[in-house]
């Protein structure tokens, strides 16, 4: 099984930037697809962004598009996500996803969830 944890959330105004990580357990992690999932107070859980294990292929939810870059480094057991020009709308608890096919951490129901870390942007 993988396991993984969240880091890098907390509050910023708007406008400003975060860039949020996503440590996993295991040497496998490398052969995992991971996504960043969100979701606010009395909403839904919501897809944000995804990445292939080797990085080749990118998803990104159209509330996001050009503001936020997921990356990951497989040496480090670590994923990424940077988030630029926040907005309040993008207030949520942010989750990392991993699963051994791409299509499933874009929003498909990912095999493994980190427990969350929230990110709160003030206006």
């Amino acid at each position: 099984q993988v396991q993984l944890v969240e880091s890098g959330g907390g509050l910023v105004q708007a406008g400003d930037s975060l860039r949020l990580s996503c440590a996993a357990s295991g040497r496998a992690f490398s052969n995992y697809a991971m996504g960043w999932f969100r979701q606010a107070p009395g909403k839904e859980r919501e897809f944000v962004a995804a990445i292939s294990w080797s990085s080749m292929w990118l998803y990104y939810a159209d509330s996001v598009k050009g503001r936020f870059t997921i990356s990951r480094d497989n040496a480090k057991n670590t994923g990424y996500l940077q988030m630029n020009s926040l907005k309040p709308e993008d207030t949520a608890v942010y989750y990392c996803a991993a699963d051994s096919l791409t299509t499933q951490v874009r929003g498909k129901s990912p095999a493994y969830w980190g427990p969350g870390t929230q990110v709160t942007v003030s206006s």
